[in-house]
């Protein structure tokens, strides 16, 4: 979910190999059997498959990574996914660079995106995201996090 601004250097990228390896992955007609975990694919993608119950948006946290662009794609249930510019956030937790990821104290300036079965959302950089959220209640969601490299 880039805005015009700040994604504008990451969309030339949405033909790169390292996408189309992405959106290929997406395009498998086997999805909704793949077990639990990471599966590595070509040009640095990799690919997390994710089962959970989704939460109340207080249990989740919001978070943005510098190395890899997140495609979240939902394979089954529905969950709201959180997003906010990083401008004007204070950091919960440093960045780590083992895990790529900084965690942000709650905001409540942000947008929500309703994720369903087949939707998508591209996040960058710049986009602080907390997913998982519930949309009825917490109930099953079957996701794929599709790790793109930034570089």
């Amino acid at each position: 979910m880039f805005s015009t601004e700040i994604g504008k250097e990451y969309l030339q990228d949405f033909s790169s190999d390292k996408f189309r390896t992405a959106f290929d992955f997406l395009r498998r007609k086997d999805l909704a059997s793949l077990e639990e975990g990471w599966i590595d694919l070509d040009n640095g993608v990799r690919a997390s498959v994710q089962h959970y119950d989704s939460i109340n948006s207080e249990d989740g946290s919001f978070e943005s990574h510098e190395k890899m662009i997140d495609v979240q794609y939902v394979v089954e249930g529905a969950e709201y996914c959180l997003v906010c510019k990083r401008d004007g956030l204070t950091v919960k937790t440093e960045y780590s660079e083992s895990n790529d990821i900084t965690f942000y104290n709650e905001t409540s300036s942000y947008s929500t995106v309703l994720l369903q079965a087949g939707d998508f959302i591209v996040l960058g950089p710049e986009d602080v995201h907390k997913p998982r959220v519930k949309v009825d209640g917490n109930a099953p969601v079957k996701k794929i996090v599709l790790k793109v490299p930034v570089k």
